[in-house]
């Protein structure tokens, strides 16, 4: 088994690849039309959290059979049953953008899961306090509430453009009740893809006995995310047989003549991609982050965020907006890169005094 060296600067870089797939993975579907929620969502569900981490995990885990024969039975259960209540968060984030727009419900989800997907698990496993009393720890904690605030801050000015730009709130789908619901229960529930990780490291350090290096965290997604793909379908094919949409998926209802079929099915192929994208660059990021470890999910989160809007700007969605609008999302950007600097520093002084000790 060797041992992967721990990298903090190169482990931020890989987690700023995976946020920027995350945060551009919705992007596709503006593209699609003529399907209901359920086909887009199913379809791209394949790709992220079936058919991709298999074929990933096939491409880069050396001797993927006999890692899978040797691995603990009870690690894969536990994986693939926190991967399925990840993926009820999953589809509760994407019904929630229907109900309270992108913005709100980015910064409710993500904020919550960036601070309970960060702390919960080494709370459970009894070792944060250990780990937040080593050196840079105050770093750490200085970063993670920056985070926090920053989201927050960027949910907000999310929101003052939509309503800037046009009269969300009194569309037919607005509803802030079912919306707030909905958006804490996906930021729990995507906190839980922390555990399922977790769950998993046994049967990565049995892909690491054979050789896969970086790569030893790509074998866990064929359970954490064959986990969310199976609770995501039930729902997807319940909405698909009480609406009678089974049909889509291969042939377009009459009267939309205007919408593409093979257009529909390369973006949410590409959704599926891009989603996939950031557990693969995630994994890269986490295997070299060193005494913080922990600090993975945080850093993905905040990353996100921060990326989404910086794509946003660049794409001249803001353009349109009132200045108070403008001054907070440039506040909120400035908290958000510096929530990740101090959590780059803390990582890197932790590093730097454990390889000293």
């Amino acid at each position: 088994m060797v041992a992967v060296a721990a990298n903090p600067f190169l482990g931020i870089a890989m987690h700023a690849v995976g946020a920027t797939f995350a945060a551009t993975c919705y992007t596709p579907q503006k593209r699609v039309t003529g399907w209901s929620w359920q086909s887009y969502w199913i379809t791209q569900a394949a790709f992220c959290w079936f058919l991709l981490p298999l074929l990933g995990a096939w491409l880069t885990i050396p001797d993927l059979g006999a890692v899978l024969r040797e691995a603990p039975r009870s690690a894969m259960t536990q994986s693939f049953l926190l991967g399925a209540a990840y993926g009820i968060g999953g589809t509760a984030f994407g019904i929630s953008i229907r109900h309270i727009g992108f913005s709100l419900t980015y910064a409710i989800a993500v904020g919550l899961s960036s601070v309970l997907g960060t702390l919960i698990p080494p709370l459970v496993k009894g070792t944060l306090l250990v780990t937040l009393g080593k050196p840079g720890a105050e770093w750490i904690i200085a970063g993670i509430v920056a985070g926090t605030l920053g989201i927050a801050a960027a949910g907000w000015a999310g929101r003052l453009k939509e309503r800037d730009l046009s009269d969300r709130q009194q569309s037919g789908q607005f509803s802030l009740a079912k919306g707030l619901l909905l958006s804490l229960l996906a930021g729990v529930l995507s906190a839980v893809y922390g555990f399922a990780l977790e769950a998993g490291e046994p049967i990565a350090d049995i892909a690491s006995a054979h050789g896969a290096g970086v790569w030893r965290g790509n074998v866990v997604y064929i359970f954490s995310n064959t986990g969310a793909f199976i609770t995501t379908s039930m729902y997807c094919l319940w909405l698909h047989a009480r609406h009678r949409t089974f049909g889509e998926l291969i042939s377009l209802p009459a009267g939309e003549e205007q919408a593409s079929l093979p257009m529909n099915w390369a973006m949410a192929i590409l959704t599926g991609l891009f989603w996939y994208g950031q557990f693969f660059f995630y994994n890269l990021g986490h295997v070299r982050m060193g005494s913080y470890k922990f600090t993975s999910w945080a850093i993905h989160m905040i990353m996100l965020v921060l990326i989404s809007n910086l794509v946003g700007i660049l794409l001249r969605e803001w353009r349109q907006c009132r200045r108070l609008t403008h001054r907070m999302i440039g506040a909120a950007l400035a908290v958000l890169i510096i929530a990740v600097l101090l959590l780059t520093y803390g990582n890197y002084v932790g590093e730097v005094l454990a390889a000293k000790g």
